[in-house]
């Protein structure tokens, strides 16, 4: 498949904001893509070059594109910066600077799909010296070969910055309908399961070209991994039996991080986010505790880290958080901030697929093969009740060991990756918060020069995201003091897509977790909300974009809100 088709399928796509049409368009491109060998060229269509599963980054800074293209095109790396900052996108600086050699290459030497694939995903396998000049020798060679359009797509894959709006729904739909045709219920259900389970579309796309029967069959392999289920949330002990059912099981809503514990047929222990990243070496001793206290030959555990002091008192999040990132000093760093495994859910279980089996039953599973030791790993706390008075104590329970709140658990319910269901809900106090991801900052001034210093946050509505607020208070001037300007500021510049003045705009990868006051009906952001008072609470490193709060859970918060407002004024 040449490059260019591929190529003009991105400009059709990045021309309309309409979802049905970026389906329609990708629907038909499938139809070349069917004739492929090579599926995983599914994969460039979101700027990829992994399944989603597969944590490696290629890891290519704007420097190093700007190098590249300097090569290529023979144009001064400090034109090229000019250029950048005027129009703000790396690939439209690409696209112009390489279409006046359109003519004497594009004919001479067609580029090809599989090429620009290979080349990228080679990338991220040069380590130790001289791998600059070889990650600038294989883009290059592409530049080199490629047209305008060519060089504009190739450039905004590197950077992982396409623009072209394609998220993991409309993948999904155009798969749908590309294969069993359009609204399409049924096959809508299977192919989102298959990729719960696999979090690999090209593996998805590959066998619903075989029929509904094939995806039918997607079974759970440990030590790939799987998107977690997730929880709605409810805002009283009442409403959480009407979702979940009476009796049901109580548990803590640990504040913590989602692991997902995996135990292959070679017996090799690998540990996962909740974003699917691989943080197996971030976390040696969790493999120790796995090794001594749980007893199967295969596994799948869903569980939350929890931190602890030197005390034996719980921590927040926060104060734990930079384990997940942390890839030097892990043994200090284990000792200095040790963590306890609280196991709630199997998915997986010596060779058996579990997701359909009742939760009740996977419960009893986990209590025959795990050995509990506080501090170390064992079973969340539970009670199971149809009492209110007794799930509030179990509450004020779970808020005195500084745990979040509870979860609240359907018995019969079936575990669902990647899905909120009514089988689980969460409950914590009514202070407000919501978990957003950062779109924009803007520079400060004065003390706080050269640090940036208001951030822009937004929600999601399915594969856009709408802006809801800008914060700028909760952060730290120290960075011994927590989470502050300067390590926010760090994190988010290599993450600027272009800049206007003080503000730029970032790519969404950032999730934090707001608090406000209240949410107020607002013409100012693409929502239609805005946060009042709206405060930094925590960085969120083990969240990604699918675990910002969607647009409805903002629009349920605002109602819920407003009737709480008329009570009050009754």
């Amino acid at each position: 498949m040449l490059y260019l088709h591929l190529c003009e399928i991105y400009e059709k796509l990045e021309k309309t904001s309409k979802r049905l049409d970026k389906t329609e368009i990708l629907s038909e491109f499938l139809n070349k893509l069917k004739k492929e060998k090579n599926k995983e060229i599914i994969y460039l269509l979101q700027g990829k070059v992994f399944p989603d599963y597969d944590s490696r980054e290629l890891g290519i800074s704007t420097q190093l594109v700007i190098k590249a293209l300097e090569k290529s095109t023979g144009i001064r790396n400090e034109d090229i910066v000019k250029k950048w900052k005027k129009s703000g996108d790396l690939g439209d600086v690409a696209f112009d600077i390489t279409k006046n050699k359109k003519q004497s290459t594009l004919f001479s030497k067609k580029l090809d799909a599989e090429k620009v694939f290979d080349n990228i995903k080679k990338l991220v396998e040069f380590t130790g010296k001289g791998t600059v000049d070889k990650k600038i020798g294989l883009i290059s060679e592409l530049l080199t070969s490629s047209s305008g359009i060519e060089a504009k797509y190739i450039i905004r894959t590197l950077l992982q910055d396409l623009r072209i709006g394609v998220g993991a729904g409309v993948m999904r739909d155009s798969i749908v309908w590309n294969c069993f045709g359009k609204e399409n219920k049924e096959a809508t259900t299977q192919v989102q399961e298959a990729y719960d389970k696999t979090t690999d579309f090209a593996k998805v796309f590959e066998l619903a070209c075989q029929g509904i029967k094939k995806l039918e069959h997607v079974e759970l392999t440990p030590g790939k991994p799987v998107k977690v289920m997730l929880a709605l949330k409810v805002k009283n002990i009442a409403e959480g039996f009407e979702t979940a059912g009476k009796p049901c099981a109580i548990e803590f809503k640990y504040d913590g991080f989602r692991m997902l514990i995996n135990k292959d047929e070679k017996g090799e222990i690998k540990i996962f986010t909740r974003r699917l990243e691989n943080v197996t070496n971030q976390f040696p001793e969790v493999k120790d505790y796995v090794k001594k206290l749980v007893n199967a030959k295969t596994f799948i555990l869903d569980s939350e880290a929890v931190g602890y002091d030197k005390n034996k008192k719980y921590m927040p999040f926060q104060d734990i958080s930079q384990r997940i990132k942390r890839k030097y000093d892990i043994d200090k760093l284990a000792k200095e901030l040790p963590i306890e495994i609280n196991v709630f859910d199997i998915l997986y279980y010596n060779g058996k697929n579990l997701l359909n089996s009742p939760f009740k039953e996977r419960r009893k599973i986990i209590e025959k093969i795990i050995k509990q030791e506080k501090y170390k790993l064992k079973l969340s706390e539970q009670l199971i009740t149809d009492n209110e008075e007794k799930t509030k104590k179990f509450f004020e329970k779970a808020l005195a060991d500084g745990q979040e709140g509870v979860m609240m658990k359907n018995l019969e319910g079936i575990y669902k990756p990647g899905a909120r269901v009514g089988y689980m809900v969460k409950l914590k106090p009514s202070a407000s918060e919501l978990d957003l991801v950062i779109v924009k900052a803007e520079s400060g001034t004065g003390k706080r020069g050269g640090w940036l210093t208001s951030f822009t946050v937004a929600c999601r509505d399915e594969d856009k995201l709408l802006e809801i607020g800008k914060f700028s208070t909760g952060l730290k001037e120290k960075e011994s003091e927590g989470v502050s300007f300067i390590e926010l500021t760090k994190l988010i510049k290599p993450l600027i897509k272009s800049e206007k003045g003080r503000e730029v705009e970032v790519k969404p990868k950032i999730v934090i977790t707001v608090t406000y006051q209240e949410i107020q009906k607002s013409p100012s952001y693409s929502s239609g909300y805005a946060l009042r008072f709206p405060r930094f609470k925590a960085l969120r490193e083990d969240m990604g974009i699918d675990d910002v709060a969607s647009l409805s859970e903002v629009e349920k918060d605002y109602a819920t809100q407003q009737s709480r407002k008329w009570e009050f004024k009754r």
